[in-house]
């Protein structure tokens, strides 16, 4: 599981995306997932980084919830930055959506590999 967590990390950002823009009507294009991408693929890496420097687990729940602390925190910033803005009720479904995936995935996977 560990050398594939990376890249559940960025299916699950990708499905947030895509989730979000088809909600809000905005189109499931490549130019439009990029432009709201790209804040938040910046932040799992800086999440990641984090992780792996402090040298923990990037699988367990606890590097998830740091994972998704500093995602959301790093792409908030640089959406503002970038003139994408920001809105209150966002950052806090960005929050739930995403502990709930990038935690819960690493939850159900310690679940799994202590029954087995």
């Amino acid at each position: 599981m560990k050398k594939y967590a990376l890249g559940i990390d960025v299916l699950l950002l990708l499905f947030f995306v895509g989730v979000g823009r088809n909600a809000h009507q905005h189109g499931i294009t490549l130019a439009g997932m990029v432009s709201t991408t790209w804040p938040f693929a910046v932040g799992l890496l800086g999440g990641w980084l984090t992780v792996t420097r402090a040298r923990r687990a990037p699988t367990t729940p606890m590097s998830g919830i740091v994972i998704v602390l500093v995602t959301v925190a790093l792409g908030m910033v640089l959406r503002v930055v970038s003139g994408q803005g920001t809105a209150f009720a966002f950052v806090i479904v960005a929050l739930v959506f995403l502990s709930l995936f990038l935690v819960g995935w690493r939850a159900a996977a310690a679940l799994i590999s202590r029954r087995g």
